[in-house]
């Protein structure tokens, strides 16, 4: 077992824990900075800790002795920038050396997604503290297709015939964990996650046909109709323009490029819609 100090945020969710195992099977040590420890996955090598992302005592103490942190993004929430900011801070303060932030494609202030502007404010303030650190931008999640899906069957949302090149978690995990093992080599890079296809709504729904046996259909909305539909839920507003926007992104086309990362960083294709879901049978 290797001695590289790394240490990994998000390892109970579905990214951070991919990372977390690629990163075991290959013997590389890892401290697991969690919420609840007795919810972090056991791994060959991985000891779990404390460190809530607003706790600025416990993220720094957490990360002391560590040169290289994952940063997953934090849960979606009304002062996620906020829980950003001060964990960005408390690596600093611990001495870190490199930041690997988990960020989102046209991440920036003028993003149509509203959650693209949080993580452009994120990726700013690493930027302003000085902090060596690699960005990845990941496009739409591929795992996710399916619960776009209504009760009906149907996807709606205002895209229109917009396209959008949803990326597998599996691939942006394989090249978090390169990313991880040789930090220096990427430092100041940023790099966009994509699929190898940019598709419609309409052609996601094909997808989710053909692999799945049930059928599915695209339905635009406008958005109004959008704010409307999803009204129901009760989610605070800041939530809610997530959604919506979400789809606007698309419609605007700026999740519409396909980027060559993927393969040019681990020698292979990038994983198709059609292959994730799959997987998942």
């Amino acid at each position: 077992m290797t001695t590289v100090p790394l240490a990994i945020t998000g390892s109970t969710g579905r990214l951070g824990g991919r990372v977390a195992r690629r990163l075991a099977d290959a013997g590389v040590a890892q401290r697991l900075l969690v919420r609840d420890p007795g919810r972090a996955p056991r791994l060959p090598g991985a000891t779990a800790v404390r460190a809530p992302y607003g706790d600025a005592a416990a993220v720094r103490a957490a990360l002391e002795g560590a040169s290289t942190v994952l940063m997953v993004s934090a849960s979606e929430s009304a002062d996620r920038v906020g829980q950003h900011r001060t964990f960005v801070d408390a690596a600093v303060a611990a001495g870190v050396e490199h930041l690997v932030y988990v960020s989102f494609l046209g991440a920036g202030p003028e993003a149509t997604f509203t959650l693209a502007r949080d993580h452009g404010a994120t990726e700013e303030h690493v930027r302003t503290r000085g902090l060596p650190a690699t960005f990845l931008r990941d496009s739409l999640y591929a795992d996710f297709a399916p619960a776009l899906v209504g009760e009906d069957g149907a996807i709606r949302g205002p895209a229109g015939e917009g396209r959008a090149a949803l990326v597998a978690q599996d691939d942006i995990a394989d090249v978090a964990a390169l990313v991880l093992r040789d930090p220096a080599a990427h430092a100041g890079r940023s790099y966009d996650l994509t699929g190898p296809e940019a598709l419609t709504l309409g052609e996601v729904a094909a997808v989710l046909t053909d692999v799945t046996g049930r059928a599915v259909r695209y339905v635009p909305e406008t958005v109004e109709e959008a704010y409307a539909s999803r009204a129901s839920y009760g989610a605070p507003g800041w939530q809610v323009d997530a959604w919506v926007s979400t789809y606007t992104a698309i419609a605007a086309g700026e999740l519409a490029a396909v980027s060559t990362a993927v393969p040019d960083l681990l020698g292979r294709p990038a994983r198709t819609l059609g292959q994730v879901l799959r997987a998942r049978r």
